[in-house]
């Protein structure tokens, strides 16, 4: 069984860590269906956009994300816009994708349901 993604802690990433395998991304988006891969500069992300009623509630949610990364020491791209904010995580150091992304993506999720902050 997969462990759930919002419950795991980000761990410190060197630049030899390794990236997360394809089947390691294949379970992990099971958890995650509203996010997508992407690739650019041929550097694999984890992107989702989130809508809102107007800026102010954008600008909140950006915070919180930056909150959120902040406390876990794995920080996003973030595009604040008037009713939405595109979140994209990926790991700088290994050029690619890490569980920690997978984990910060969840926890994303959580943020935006209303759950709250999610369990560290």
């Amino acid at each position: 069984m997969t462990a759930i993604l919002a419950e795991q802690k980000c761990v410190a990433c060197r630049a030899d860590a390794p990236r997360a395998t394809s089947a390691e991304q294949a379970a992990h988006m099971q958890q995650l269906p509203d996010w997508q891969v992407l690739e650019r500069a041929s550097v694999p992300q984890l992107e989702r956009m989130f809508k809102f009623a107007n800026f102010a509630q954008s600008l909140e949610f950006t915070n919180r994300v930056g909150a959120l990364a902040e406390e876990h020491g794995h920080h996003p791209a973030l595009l604040t816009e008037w009713g939405r904010v595109t979140v994209t995580w990926w790991t700088h150091k290994i050029g690619g994708l890490h569980n920690n992304d997978f984990v910060m993506a969840a926890k994303t999720d959580l943020l935006h349901s209303g759950a709250g902050q999610p369990r560290t």
